[in-house]
């Protein structure tokens, strides 16, 4: 598969996909108990950072559920409420588990500014400042996250056509532009609570994420 990719000048060249590197049968803890997928690295990705794929059911579905989850250490791995990250993984997972699809690891921390930055902004978020102006004031774009890779990693695995699991319109654009047909998309749960409410509000006022907000005193 061979795309394009618009330039900031406004121009496109051409967006090779990515080469499986590694095939791998890892057992994965879900909800339900322990399935077996296939965890792949991948060589040839633009940014040369080890994202990576796991694939499960024993057969790919044409159009199938893709995943596209970025990596938050604070979140995913040690549970951290000041986020959604770490409940929308595991819902991922398990959904994928039971249904087969396609869960693509980005290893883009803190919407592409990195650990030691993210930790920085977590500090001007308890002064008073939204995740977004945390970013701005440590002069960073809102969002630095670039999906070329995930289309080269689907390319990899000859998908071209996804049913895309976000609440991110930016999600899908991107794969979008980047020669993925996105068939449908489909929202992740609301997981709200006191210590992140802030944070999904901002989401969904400022990028336009699709999340359904509780009234606050049921969370």
């Amino acid at each position: 598969m061979s795309s394009t990719i618009p330039t900031a000048a406004g121009y496109r060249y051409p967006l090779l996909p990515g080469k499986v590197r590694a095939d791998v049968a890892v057992p994965v803890e879900t909800g339900a108990g322990t399935v077996t997928a296939r965890m792949m690295s991948f060589t040839g990705l633009v940014d040369g950072r080890e994202h990576i794929a796991l694939v499960f059911g024993e057969r790919q579905q044409e159009v199938p559920l893709v995943r596209v989850h970025s990596e938050c250490l604070t979140g995913d791995v040690f549970g951290s409420g000041r986020c959604d990250c770490g409940p929308q993984l595991r819902e991922a997972i398990d959904l994928l588990a039971a249904q087969g699809g396609i869960l693509l690891y980005l290893r883009q921390e803190g919407r592409g500014i990195g650990l030691y930055n993210k930790l920085d902004a977590y500090i001007l978020q308890d002064s008073g400042l939204d995740t977004f102006e945390a970013n701005r004031k440590l002069n960073f774009a809102d969002d630095l996250r670039d999906y070329r890779p995930a289309a080269q990693m689907l390319a990899a695995l000859s998908v071209t056509a996804v049913q895309l699991l976000t609440n991110n319109p930016d999600k899908a654009r991107q794969l979008t532009d980047y020669g993925m047909e996105v068939r449908s998309t489909r929202t992740t749960g609301a997981f709200v609570s006191g210590s992140n409410r802030g944070y999904l509000t901002a989401k969904r006022e400022v990028a336009g994420h699709r999340i359904e907000l509780p009234d606050a005193e049921r969370t």
